[in-house]
């Protein structure tokens, strides 16, 4: 391992998390004026988070910078997974610089900052805070960087650092592929820098046309800008405790249910769209290069069906009346199955059938290549099909069929790589909810209005599976409703731990615990 290249990428990327602080202080000073008092407090911690960053950055960087080799495999996956790490501390400074609290009179731990900040840059949308309107308790431009942190890692702060550095060669490509994850890829180009700026303008222009709609709509620039972070990057964190439902449905709610449902397609098929030769103005065969995608079409047909079946399931419990059924249902499943987490209901009081169903969706996820969470449409579709062959295999044992998805074939070691990961992902969420469920203490429960020690494992099991799969809210004490602040401090770390393992799809994070790894050899 060359430490030294390590340090001085990771030193370039604080510089760049560090320097993103810089758009968060205009909403200490409204409209430019003179900046009020309750954003002193919020001033003072984005400026020393903003010093605190750039020095340890910087001295990262001095320390690298006599190593200009070109950057390898090796070293890409441990910048990968400490740059994220690093971001997460150094995005969680403006919290405590600044005295934010979780609840009235309980300002935020160390814990609770590093699980805020890492929740915002891995896109999983889970919160401890309870009070979002009130400036006295988090500080107008803190809130701002607390969504911004989502935008950034939406689309990956490392392809971010790749499309901005360019020129690392074979390390840039694997850091690339690490960020843009997913079994079948067409992102990772030979030009990698091309395909990372292409990507993140894909992202940037998006962003902007979901803004200037919102605008539109009469919602102002700053919670237009802040939604849009939380709806583009699947994150889902809002700047009202009521999430979208502070917007009471109509324009507004469908405009996110649209731009959440983009941001769960595979960047790659808006790359082949923009690159896709012919004339400018040939919008159906671009418009095809999305319907051709068997991931695409398996991606709407989840959203129509589970739609369908809870709009349903809410109508004949009588719930809701039926157009307000399928509105909510729509909006949940979208939000769920994108893992932006964003509410209108609280489906936590739901009947058990929508919850359940739900529940799967935490695990099924976007599709790959998005800045979607959860296991990914793809691989469900490729473990459909491998697992159809070994039934047929069972009574015809000389039959020999590739694994084909569309007309693509499907490499025997990318179908072992995803029976892999579901082997590890399982093992991952039974180890978790089982030493969650033994750390946290039963009288968290008793004490907890409205819930009981039997709802324990539930709300454990859905905390991990929404961490996980990087949803955000998820079931019990968990629920839209609700959020995180009731776990113990060191419950607080493992979930922020999986949610790094969902956002890195596992290897990322787990080879920094192999020694094996480490070594010069």
């Amino acid at each position: 391992m060359n430490w030294r290249i390590v340090a001085r990428m990771l030193g370039l990327l604080g510089l760049l998390v560090g320097g993103s602080m810089l758009f968060s202080l205009p909403w200490a000073f409204p409209l430019f004026g003179q900046v009020e008092h309750v954003e002193v407090a919020g001033l003072r911690g984005i400026v020393g988070a903003m010093g605190c960053s750039l020095f340890i950055s910087g001295l990262l960087y001095l320390w690298g910078r006599t190593d200009q080799k070109t950057i390898l495999r090796k070293e890409a996956f441990a910048v990968v997974g400490l740059g994220w790490i690093l971001a997460g501390i150094l995005g969680a400074l403006p919290f405590v610089l600044s005295g934010s609290q979780r609840a009235v009179g309980i300002p935020m731990s160390p814990a609770d900052a590093i699980f805020e900040s890492i929740s915002g840059f891995t896109t999983t949308g889970a919160s401890v805070l309870s009070q979002l309107e009130d400036p006295n308790m988090l500080p107008r431009c803190v809130l701002f960087w607390r969504c911004f942190t989502h935008w950034l890692g939406g689309m990956g702060i490392i392809v971010l650092f790749v499309a901005i550095l360019g020129q690392l060669g074979a390390g840039g490509k694997a850091m690339l592929k690490r960020e843009v994850p997913g079994p079948i890829t067409e992102s990772v180009r030979p030009r990698v820098r091309e395909t990372a700026l292409t990507m993140w303008a894909i992202y940037v222009v998006l962003t902007f046309i979901q803004t200037t709609l919102l605008c539109l709509e009469g919602v102002p620039v700053y919670h237009s800008l802040c939604h849009s972070f939380g709806t583009m990057a699947t994150g889902g964190f809002s700047t009202f405790n009521k999430s979208a439902r502070y917007f009471n449905g109509g324009a507004v709610e469908a405009t996110i249910v649209i731009f959440m449902i983009l941001a769960g397609v595979n960047f790659s098929l808006y790359y082949l769209m923009v690159r896709k030769h012919g004339s400018a103005n040939d919008w159906k065969n671009r418009i095809q290069v999305l319907f051709r995608d068997v991931e695409f079409r398996a991606y709407l047909l989840f959203i129509t069906v589970v739609t369908l079946l809870i709009t349903a399931s809410l109508i004949f419990n009588k719930t809701y009346a039926p157009l307000s059924a399928l509105r909510h249902a729509l909006f949940a499943t979208v939000s769920v199955i994108t893992t932006t987490g964003f509410g209108t209901e609280d489906f936590a009081q739901w009947n058990e059938f929508s919850k359940g169903l739900l529940l799967f969706l935490m695990f099924v996820g976007g599709c790959a290549g998005s800045t979607a969470g959860g296991i990914k449409v793809i691989r469900w579709l490729i473990l459909t099909h491998v697992l159809q062959f070994e039934l047929e295999h069972a009574f015809r044992p000389n039959v020999v069929r590739p694994v084909k998805l569309g007309q693509t074939v499907v490499h025997e070691s990318v179908s072992r790589d995803i029976l892999v990961y579901f082997c590890m992902i399982m093992l991952i969420f039974t180890f978790s909810l089982l030493t969650l469920i033994t750390i946290e203490p039963d009288a968290q429960w008793l004490s907890t209005p409205g819930s009981a020690k039997e709802h324990k494992l539930l709300d454990c099991a859905s905390a991990v599976a929404s961490t996980l799969n990087n949803v955000g809210p998820g079931l019990g004490l968990v629920g839209p409703a609700s959020n995180y602040s009731n776990f113990s401090p060191q419950g607080k770390l493992l979930l922020t731990m999986l949610m790094l393992l969902g956002r890195l799809e596992l290897f990322a994070i787990l080879v920094l615990f192999t020694p094996r790894f480490w070594r010069s050899q």
